[in-house]
Parts: C-alpha cells; structure tokens; sequence
C-alpha cells in the first residue's frame, strides 16, 4: 500500500535474501520519501501506547505470480527496517502504521480489480501482482502536484501483463484543513503499450466490458 510506504528493506546483506512470500507488495528503492510520508500521516493520528512490537505477519489478498498470497512486514519488521534507515521510527506509531500500510495496499489492489473486471483473467484463476517498484523520483504529474509517492504495479492477466500506475497523496477530510488526514489513491493502466491505451480510452467513454456472466464462468 505497492505497494503504499513498506520500508522493509529486503536486500539488506545482514541477513538472508528472503523468499517471494515473505516480502509485503511493496518495494521502495528509496525509504527517504515513503517513511517521511508515514510520519507525515502519524502527525495527524492518534498513536497507541508503546507495547511490545509484534513479530506476527498479515497475509495480504494480493495473489503472488506462484502460488499463495504477498505477505506484509510485521511491526518488528517495520520498526527495525526504520531505524536501519536512521529515521528514528518510535514504537508506539508502529500499531497505527502497520494496518494503515496494510490497508492502503488492500486499497489499491480493490482498484486495480475493478480496471480487471471483464477483462479475461477469470480464465485463470484471476490476475496475479507479478511485481512492484516505488518510484520516489520518478513521479507521475499528478503525483508531483499532489507532492506524494508514485508507484508500478505489474499485474498479469493469464499470459498478459499490464503495468498500473498508483499515485498516494493525502489530504483532509472533507476538504476541511482541520479534519482528519486521509489516504487517497489513483490508480490506473500506464500509456506504455496499446492494452493501457486502450484500457483508459474504454474507461474514459465508459466502455468498460461487463464482468462475466455466471453461466459463462460455469463453462470456462
């Protein structure tokens, strides 16, 4: 939530490469901007009282190219991953961070499946996150004028991949400066090939094909 703020750093040489299934759906090669966005959105929550961090895992909705789902870090994971980073993470922000992160992934992978509906992935099982890149310094228009994190997401579509573009940009409830801080996201098909295009184009004249029908499923 790729997605959007996971500061798990993964590749770090003081342990051993994980599998596929214990990384989080999400992969910043910079941690810089996605966990001062964190501490940006903590600033204006309500944090819990400092406990022992968690070591459990949540097992995302997010199906993995393999099989089974994406798992997302812990708040150990989560708290150790920032204090590697010298971001001066405090352990009480970890129960509020860690859903947040959770969520706001679950968010995105909701949106990219509404793009999905009636699009043919049912014939296999549905489509699956192939990968995922934070790109802090390669933002989107739309994420520069929001002054938030741009994302990749690649999704596969029975033998087709498509790349997702998610934009995270905060902002206040009902427009109010003084409501709570709230996570937004935009999410849609890149230009980068003719299925984007035309994916955005169908979108844009409201021709999106319909999800098929019970019957048709039953036969595939």
């Amino acid at each position: 939530m790729s997605s959007g703020g996971c500061p798990v750093d993964h590749s770090s040489s003081a342990s051993a490469a994980p599998s596929p299934a214990e990384v989080c759906p999400v992969n910043h090669k910079s941690n810089s901007t996605s966990s001062s966005t964190w501490s940006r959105f903590l600033s204006g929550s309500q944090t819990s009282s400092k406990g022992t961090l968690s070591t459990e895992r949540e097992t995302s909705s997010i199906p993995r190219p393999a099989e089974g789902n994406w798992v997302y870090p812990s708040e150990a994971q989560f708290f150790a991953a920032m204090a590697r980073k010298n971001h001066n993470p405090q352990a009480a922000d970890m129960k509020t961070i860690v859903p947040i992160h959770n969520a706001v992934n679950e968010r995105a992978w909701a949106e990219v499946l509404k793009w999905e509906i009636g699009r043919g992935g049912e014939a296999c099982g549905g489509v699956k996150l192939v990968n995922f890149q934070g790109k802090p310094n390669e933002k989107s228009p739309k994420a520069r004028w929001k002054m938030l994190l741009g994302h990749d997401w690649v999704v596969d579509r029975c033998g087709t991949r498509t790349r997702y573009i998610i934009d995270f940009y905060t902002g206040h409830s009902q427009g109010a400066p003084g409501g709570d801080l709230s996570f937004y996201l935009d999410v849609r098909p890149a230009l980068d090939n003719w299925e984007g295009v035309k994916m955005r184009v169908e979108h844009m004249f409201g021709l999106r094909p319909s999800p098929p029908s019970s019957s048709n499923s039953a036969k595939s």
